[in-house]
């Protein structure tokens, strides 16, 4: 057993990393069930349809300007849709599991206790399903071209996958563009997802697909083109 422990936990909510706001995280995911018990059967039978999915923090109050009250103000607000990558198992390392998603935040509350810190919380409803997935980098921060290193699936899948970026610093006076590349030999890659150009000191998410069939390694590839230093997370999920 290779048992983790919570205190390496990451949270990632759009452009931020709001890990150090947070105490506790969690993810749920169900499936709907329909009965289809009939006439003569002696025990009830069901048929399972769509998956579903929650996310949950909760944590510490902070209404400075980009911290975590501000950050939850405005997507709710907005009414947007936020990509999400949480780090569960032992933090940003690459290789290390996450949980994926896309989400509307549905509630955002704040707690006054007279005896204890001002606390905050937020619910946020998954749509198009959570997704397991693997950091292909975490937290990397650069100044020119770079590749990351090879990530081993021992095996190619066949039903496409998504990925997950999220620009948290960037000091580029010009474009960089970000991308998900794909080997079958860990020598020779190819382009798999190619995020949108992120501008001239632009912190953003996005949340991509690809389809059909994915090689067996995995790696990002970092194209800044100018001077300064960009900080991003990557994420990927390979579909079944």
């Amino acid at each position: 057993m290779s048992f983790k422990h919570g205190k390496n936990g990451r949270a990632l909510v759009s452009s931020y990393d709001l890990s150090s706001y947070f105490n506790e995280m969690s993810s749920s995911q169900s499936i709907e069930t329909a009965e289809t018990t009939a006439f003569g059967n002696s025990a009830k039978t069901y048929i399972t349809g769509l998956n579903d999915g929650t996310i949950s923090f909760s944590g510490m109050f902070d209404g400075s300007s980009d911290a975590v009250a501000e950050v939850f103000e405005d997507i709710i607000a907005n009414g947007s849709t936020t990509v999400i990558t949480l780090a569960q198992d032992g933090g940003l390392t690459q290789g290390n599991s996450c949980v994926m998603a896309q989400a509307k935040q549905t509630s955002y509350d704040i707690t006054t206790p007279v005896s204890d810190v001002v606390a905050l919380s937020g619910e946020f409803q998954v749509t198009g399903g959570l997704r397991n997935g693997l950091i292909l980098g975490g937290a990397v921060t650069a100044t020119a071209s770079a590749n990351g290193t090879g990530i081993d699936n021992t095996a190619s899948t066949t039903a496409g996958a998504s990925s997950n970026v999220h620009v948290t610093a960037n000091s580029m006076d010009a474009a960089t563009v970000i991308k998900v590349q794909h080997s079958a030999d860990d020598i020779t890659y190819a382009d798999l997802i190619t995020f949108t150009s992120v501008a001239i000191a632009t912190l953003t998410s996005e949340s991509k697909t690809a389809t059909g069939t994915i090689n067996r390694y995995l790696r990002y590839q970092v194209t800044p083109a100018g001077s300064g230093s960009i900080t991003f997370s990557i994420s990927l999920s390979r579909r079944n």
